[in-house]
């Protein structure tokens, strides 16, 4: 049955860009379960050839197949992310263990497997372009790691397993939205409020204002959360908003929100599923598909990068309790004044405030110079576009190369009740030649930035500017992509330590005057950013990196430990274990109340358990990368199409490590990584 012609269902249309405004919860389940049949009766025709398999009769069709689930999927899944609502909710989690399922049983196949060991094994193989045998080595392993192997009773567990771990992540990350829309704070004194920015409390006032309430309204958001935490004066201001923050999903919380028992049963369903394969433990299976060899190799790095950072880490502690005491009359420092004391003491020492540099950035300013960056770097345009959208803040952007349409990305960057937290990047079309054709890319790039206040247009601080670019750096990797096999064009099939190159790659041109000064409007007086803050901001840049560092370090390990050694619902709480880890590599220790892991969503419900440790991983890939830019000139298009077409191009095509190298010249060192962020000795 050709799905593409049924457009009655606007999940069933594969004709173009997704029809969102369209999208209604009804139409979910009638579309999974058309394209689920459709699926399961190809797999069944496939499985009754008796021919040999070949690319042409066997991997392409299951393609197809699986490229139209995975799309309609993924807009469902994306508007879950980004448009939640009590009757989305309940249909993506009624289809959630459908498409589990059906991918689970597919991993389980043992006739599909040996139709790809056919392949591996045939004369055709030879022949097969190198992303074709990839993808034929990828299947292969993933079967394997699928349960393919495992007796029919075992399988039928290991199904389960995956079943129960989909709902758990699902639920784990409802619950950490529902908890922090849950939360909100009025102030009715203005007094209470003094040091917060203009704007900030000018959002406050709105939000109020919307919520039919008198005052200042403040929610655990960030574009809400964070200016309080960094400028309030009042102090009790401050630790009762940390508090709620750090507490959500947790025993501190209403009953029915707590994530502690879903993060107990996720990691005792991991640890089964890694025995039923054969490993040790969750981290071994977690690292057979990524660039890392072993979970010991990794808690090396990490505890070496620990070692190295921590004499720095323990000076910016120090000099900021002597502060805090000396000029905010704070004689004992908590968690709830460290970001306060942090920026009190920035603005002493480097003589600028963020809230400063905020005035200087304004979205529009911004993404003209991103995108002016693009074009410097790899000769590329980037113009407005029009697509069908899920809420009126959403732009749509072309990206260019001469007068050809190389991909397109949607941009959603406010924060909203419907809108889980965080920022991140998805992919909703990937390249492959088509019989009609190159099949254009489309990204979705996701972020939670205030949106604009009274008549100004939205301004973001120069963190934010580093997290928009590093989203950016993620589309880039999926729309610039040059190979034409589904399984490993774009992202698909890069080593997910590696994944963060292109993304960190990115954030290294903040830094860089001449761009900077491109993309910088006074909110108000139309001046550019003066070099004289820019050279304060360049000389605060490495502030506190030690404390940084090792707060990465400390979820990285945190995140290994649990899937290595730790034995969840034993002697050990999860809470505990995280002490223990604190006090092998940290330096500040929050109060005892405080439940971080109950909302750490990217090992939890995100996809990064036991793979924390990429962020830093792959940092000494991008610190490296980068550091050819600045022996050559960082806006040189020799070196800057040199990237595209040795990293971003080849996507999964071949190994990370030979991307690298063939971009590079050698294997990647850590010192790039030190000397960016201030931590060599000297």
């Amino acid at each position: 049955m050709n799905t593409s012609a049924n457009t009655n269902n606007p999940l069933l249309d594969f004709s173009g860009l997704p029809r969102f405004a369209e999208v209604q919860p009804e139409h979910v389940t009638p579309a999974v379960e058309q394209l689920l049949a459709e699926n399961r009766a190809l797999v069944a025709t496939l499985l009754a050839d008796t021919a040999a398999p070949g690319w042409d009769s066997f991997m392409r069709p299951l393609d197809d197949a699986n490229e139209r689930l995975s799309r309609a999927w993924g807009q469902v899944a994306h508007l879950n992310a980004v448009m939640n609502s009590p009757a989305l909710r309940e249909a993506y989690n009624a289809n959630l263990s459908r498409i589990t399922q059906y991918y689970a049983e597919l991993g389980q196949n043992l006739d599909l497997f040996n139709k790809v060991r056919a392949i591996r094994n045939s004369a055709e193989y030879a022949t097969l372009s190198a992303p074709r045998q990839k993808i034929i080595e990828n299947e292969l392993r993933d079967f394997r790691l699928g349960g393919a192997e495992l007796p029919e009773q075992q399988k039928a567990r290991f199904l389960a397993i995956q079943e129960e771990l989909s709902a758990l992540d699902s639920k784990f990350s409802d619950n950490l939205l529902d908890a922090t829309n849950a939360y909100s704070l009025v102030i009715e004194d203005q007094a209470e409020l003094a040091g917060i920015p203009a704007d900030d409390l000018q959002a406050a006032q709105e939000a109020a204002r919307a919520a039919d309430k008198p005052g200042w309204l403040f929610t655990l958001k960030a574009p809400s959360f964070l200016p309080v935490m960094q400028y309030a004066d009042n102090r009790d201001l401050r630790a009762r908003m940390y508090r709620a923050y750090c507490t959500r999903a947790s025993e501190f919380d209403e009953a029915r929100l707590d994530n502690t028992p879903l993060m107990i049963g996720i990691l005792k369903l991991r640890a089964e599923e890694a025995r039923l394969l054969g490993f040790a433990n969750y981290a071994e299976l977690s690292l057979a598909s990524k660039m890392a060899d072993t979970p010991q190799q990794i808690m090396e790095f990490l505890r070496e990068l620990a070692q190295r950072a921590r004499p720095f880490a323990e000076r910016d502690l120090a000099e900021l309790r002597e502060f805090a005491k000396a000029e905010l009359g704070i004689a004992d420092l908590q968690a709830w004044d460290v970001s306060y004391a942090s920026e009190h003491l920035r603005q002493q020492r480097y003589a600028f405030s963020e809230q400063e540099v905020k005035q200087y950035f304004p979205e529009d300013a911004v993404l003209s110079g991103m995108f002016r960056l693009l074009e410097s770097l790899y000769g590329l345009q980037v113009r407005a576009s029009q697509a069908p959208l899920w809420h009126d803040d959403v732009r749509f952007f072309d990206i260019l190369d001469g007068g050809d349409l190389l991909g397109q990305f949607y941009l959603d960057l406010y924060a909203r009740n419907s809108k889980r937290g965080g920022a991140w990047m998805d992919d909703a079309v990937t390249r492959r030649r088509t019989p009609s054709g190159i099949q254009t890319p489309v990204a979705y790039l996701n972020c939670n930035f205030a949106a604009p206040v009274g008549g100004k247009p939205a301004l973001f601080t120069h963190d934010e500017v580093i997290t928009l670019f590093h989203e950016f750096g993620h589309g880039l990797h999926h729309l610039l992509t040059q190979v034409e096999e589904l399984g490993v064009s774009g992202i698909n099939g890069v080593e997910w330590d590696a994944v963060e190159l292109p993304s960190q790659f990115m954030e290294n041109f903040c830094w860089e005057w001449d761009v900077l000064q491109n993309m910088t409007r006074h909110v108000d007086s139309g001046a550019s950013l003066p070099r004289a803050l820019f050279d304060k901001m360049l000389a605060a840049k490495n502030f506190q990196s030690g404390l940084q560092t090792l707060r990465q370090v400390e979820f990285a390990l945190f995140d290994m430990r649990l899937h290595v050694d730790y034995e969840a619902g034993g002697g050990q709480s999860i809470q505990q274990l995280l002490d223990e880890v604190r006090k092998e590599v940290a330096v500040i220790f929050p109060p005892e109340f405080n439940r971080f892991p109950n909302s750490f969503s990217h090992i939890f419900a995100g996809g990064y358990a036991a793979g924390y440790y990429s962020y830093k991983w792959a940092e000494v890939l991008s610190a490296d990368a980068y550091s050819l830019f600045e022996e050559s000139g960082v806006l040189n298009p020799v070196v800057g199409n040199q990237f595209r077409s040795e990293i971003l191009a080849m996507g999964g095509s071949r190994d990370a490590m030979a991307s690298f190298v063939a971009f590079r010249g050698r294997e990647p060192g850590i010192d790039a990584l030190l000397r960016h962020n201030g931590l060599l000795a000297g």
